[in-house]
């Protein structure tokens, strides 16, 4: 059955029973906003703590940078913004280039760090005003008095079982939605226009979040996604290690697990031969989103954290939801008719180009070569050529006249 996985874990609301999914009482997440303090507010994004979810029994703080048209002098106190959460990476942290981005795109935005720690006071450039340099080198973060816990493979499999007060995918998603309270208390953000995009461990967690904050109008996981307990899964291993508490986890906190009730509009992006989140993982976790979805995978795109915020279709999937923005192109099912492959796109932009996408190699599918064929537009109909019959795996791609970029589905023979 299809939700019978979903159903072992989750407790329907009801007028008589709080919504709980898994470990998160989401009815006391969503209604409180956390108390905070500012840590600086004089410069173009600004830093602040927030409570977090205890642990080991304590009280917690999460570090976070916040930006907004505002901060930067860009506008007047009083404007309104969509907002949006920044969810980083494994190994990343709360990054103070990431929250200026989304500011000078007219959003109110905040960027937390998920492991404990506090990145080093941003350094601008005197003319832009732009923060400089990667400033957040992990040598140079400091431990906060009351942090959660890391973000090691202990803190994020080993601890499964029992309390889950020292499991990081419990904080992780608890720390983000209680950002996303946070950031739509502020005067200034719009609450009912809000999104949230995470970047690798971020878009594992982005998965999360969006199948337990409904409120969110877009999410975008860059990289990340469920099913990692199968397949060629990086984490796989450390999953398999857990013996027989690896089912637990799966439930709890693998995505696959959540995604079947997301029903925030949801982008996926990744790139072909990502060794962290692969291919039919990915397509695994986009088959159960039962609600609106999209996909963008690209050929050979790399795996980090600037190239994880730098595809343009990001800020656009998040614009058509928040602001009103012209929607990304949406493909329809790819049909076999006679000698090629057509299918219809729906567009309110110019459609530009189109491309087959193919590999016949086997083995990893990180190290899997990748041919692309020209595929022809008229009037919103693409036709590309069939592609071999060796291909084991194929998707098509296609551009509008922004350079925005969009493909199909991933199919894997």
């Amino acid at each position: 059955m299809k939700f019978s996985l979903l159903f072992a874990f989750t407790l329907i609301s009801s007028p008589l029973m709080a919504e709980k999914v898994g470990p998160w009482d989401l009815d006391a997440l969503k209604s409180t906003v956390p108390s905070m303090k500012w840590v600086q507010q004089t410069q173009p994004v600004h830093s602040l703590t927030y409570a977090g979810e205890k642990y080991k029994g304590h009280d917690t703080e999460v570090f976070a940078f916040y930006a907004s048209p505002i901060t930067l002098g860009e506008a007047k106190p009083g404007t309104k913004f969509p907002g949006v959460v920044l969810i980083h990476g494994g190994g990343g942290t709360a990054f103070v280039e990431w929250a200026h981005l989304w500011a000078k795109r007219g959003y109110a935005a905040i960027a937390m760090d998920l492991g404990g720690m506090r990145p080093p006071d941003p350094v601008y450039d005197e003319k832009t005003k732009a923060p400089v340099g990667h400033q957040s080198d992990a040598k140079f973060r400091t431990p906060l008095p009351n942090a959660g816990p890391g973000q090691g493979a202990g803190e994020k499999f080993d601890s499964i079982g029992g309390d889950t007060s020292d499991d990081w995918p419990f904080h992780a998603a608890a720390g983000v939605i209680r950002a996303h309270n946070l950031l739509r208390s502020f005067p200034e953000v719009d609450p009912d226009h809000t999104a949230v995009t995470g970047i690798s461990w971020g878009g594992y967690t982005t998965c999360l979040v969006a199948s337990l904050d409904d409120r969110f109008k877009a999410a975008v996981p860059v990289y990340g996604c469920g099913f990692l307990h199968e397949g060629e899964s990086v984490q796989k291993p450390s999953i398999d290690k857990l013996g027989d508490r690896k089912a637990e986890w799966v439930k709890e906190y693998d995505p696959g697990s959540l995604l079947p009730r997301c029903r925030v509009p949801i982008f996926f992006v990744n790139g072909t031969n990502d060794v962290h989140y692969v291919l039919d993982s990915y397509m695994k976790s986009f088959n159960v989103v039962p609600g609106e979805k999209q996909m963008r995978i690209e050929v050979n795109m790399p795996h980090g954290h600037p190239p994880g915020w730098a595809p343009k279709e990001i800020g656009l999937f998040i614009d058509s939801k928040c602001r009103d923005g012209a929607p990304l192109p949406f493909p329809g099912e790819p049909a076999i008719k006679g000698d090629s492959i057509k299918l219809s796109c729906q567009a309110t932009t110019t459609l530009k180009k189109a491309e087959l996408h193919y590999t016949t190699d086997t083995g990893l599918r990180s190290k899997r070569a990748w041919k692309s064929l020209p595929a022809t537009i008229h009037a919103n109909t693409v036709t590309a050529p069939i592609p071999p019959a060796e291909a084991n795996t194929w998707y098509i791609s296609i551009t509008d006249e922004r350079d925005a970029m969009v493909t199909t589905e991933v199919f894997l023979r």
